[in-house]
């Protein structure tokens, strides 16, 4: 732990007072105007009462400074998706918002990199992109609200980690404000560095514990705008994982994407959205694979001689081809809007792991089993990014689950991944919601350098307070 763990005991209206006349260049929000914004994912998100929005990453180090001699509490926020509380905030501390840092400051065609401020959305950038020709590499259900700055924060991952890594691979350079109040800055436009260790990695992943990004250097992907997108019905991961491999290898196309939606998941989420699935066998997955060539011709070919190559020898249990862009719509909203379930099961536990993917059948039979011994009616809904071992699942019951509830779940869940040489979180984080996985099935010692670093860049502990944790 910090040494300096204690909150301020600041009101918010003194709070806004000292803050602002901080600097020009930041905006101080107080209750009144965010009585009436959407919290994100989180009801707690605006708890703390106090959001700074700076405009430069100067006023954000003048506020972190700020904070830093008075040990004020920070709480970095961006497009407030994160589903592990890591943006909960409470009274006393003072929320760090980047949605003023808003700018793309540079696309560079030629070297394929991008240069935007922490507040940039993925979809406002997505499209800036498309007019050259150029992808960002990552992509996300939520890019409409997702901000760069988080999605660096929570090392996010998203549909295309199979094939371009996650966040920590997609980006070159960055620049961030310490705890200290000063910037680091380092927005390399390289992939070749060897100049010693690369402290950007500090601020990828760490949740907003080491300081709050401002700036970042992506590299960006080819966009391959000709798409070709088919749901089939496949027994299990490993048939998945099979059909995966044969679309990877073929020439002339990309696999795009490959998302699985185990029985009860897809069976349920058709039926609320009106998608007859009279072409999948009851007891069937689907798999839901998206391919691109350099012509729409191309691509519909490719899945269309793929299917009829792999049908009979893998025993696909059904399958249907986009007809239109449309149709191919309608398929993917199967698979994003993946929180269709909690009209009914409000706050259910969800859990977010990965593993290997030939662990993938085990798993998840060993886990139906688990739930089941904790109590016969417990069943999860399981869906992911099946080529790289990211499963998502919620517990099919209503939350929250007290404590005595949640943490059997949790151990059920857990069991196994890490000696299989998985994670217990995969892409959204530890935050609040995740500090049993950490500290139970985390190393002991990644847990102690992790606070040693902590300790060694945050001595106060301002940043992200409770939370990763520390």
């Amino acid at each position: 732990m910090t040494k300096n763990n204690s909150h301020s005991t600041t009101s918010a209206t003194d709070l806004i007072t000292r803050l602002s006349a901080l600097h020009p260049d930041l905006a101080i929000l107080g209750p009144d105007d965010l009585a009436g914004r959407h919290p994100g994912e989180h009801k707690r998100n605006f708890d703390a009462g106090v959001m700074a929005q700076p405009g430069s990453p100067e006023a954000a180090a003048a506020l972190v400074s700020w904070c830093a001699t008075h040990s004020v509490g920070i709480v970095p926020q961006g497009g407030l998706t994160g589903l592990v509380g890591g943006n909960v905030s409470r009274a006393g501390e003072v929320i760090l918002s980047s949605q003023r840092l808003n700018r793309i400051l540079s696309i560079e065609p030629e070297e394929m990199t991008a240069t935007v401020e922490a507040g940039v959305t993925l979809e406002a950038l997505q499209q800036a992109l498309k007019p050259l020709g150029l992808s960002t590499g990552i992509d996300l259900g939520s890019r409409g609200s997702a901000t760069i700055g988080g999605m660096i924060s929570t090392n996010a991952g998203g549909i295309l980690a199979f094939r371009n890594g996650v966040m920590r691979h997609q980006i070159l350079g960055l620049e961030a404000v310490l705890p200290s109040g000063e910037l680091f800055s380092d927005l390399t436009r390289v992939v070749k560095v060897s100049a010693g260790p690369d402290l950007k990695h500090l601020f990828i992943g760490g949740e907003g514990a080491f300081g709050f990004v401002t700036q970042a250097v992506l590299r960006l992907e080819p966009e391959r705008p000709h798409r070709a997108t088919a749901m089939i019905g496949v027994p299990d991961a490993m048939t998945a994982l099979r059909v995966i491999r044969h679309f990877r290898g073929l020439p002339a196309v990309t696999l795009e994407a490959a998302e699985m939606m185990w029985p009860r998941y897809i069976r349920d989420h058709a039926r609320l959205k009106n998608v007859e699935l009279d072409w999948l066998e009851e007891t069937a997955s689907a798999l839901l694979i998206e391919i691109s060539a350099e012509d729409i011709d191309t691509a519909k070919l490719a899945i269309e001689t793929g299917l009829e190559t792999l049908w009979e020898p893998l025993g696909l249990q059904g399958g249907i081809i986009a007809q239109s862009l449309a149709q191919a719509a309608r398929l993917w909203d199967l698979r994003e809007d993946s929180g269709f379930y909690y009209a009914e099961i409000p706050d259910a536990a969800s859990f977010d792991i990965s593993l290997p993917p030939k662990f993938l059948d085990d798993y998840v039979s060993g886990l139906q089993a688990r739930l089941k011994k904790i109590d016969p009616t417990y069943e999860a809904y399981v869906y992911g990014h099946i080529a790289d071992g990211n499963l998502h699942l919620t517990l099919i019951k209503r939350g929250p689950l007290v404590e005595t509830e949640l943490r059997p779940v949790e151990e059920a869940v857990y069991t196994g991944i890490t000696d299989a040489g998985g994670s217990f979180s995969a892409e959204h984080g530890v935050g609040l919601e995740k500090k049993f996985g950490y500290e139970r099935f985390l190393s002991r010692e990644k847990q102690a350098l992790a606070r040693t670093l902590k300790l060694a860049l945050d001595p106060k502990g301002i940043f992200n307070r409770g939370k990763v944790p520390f």
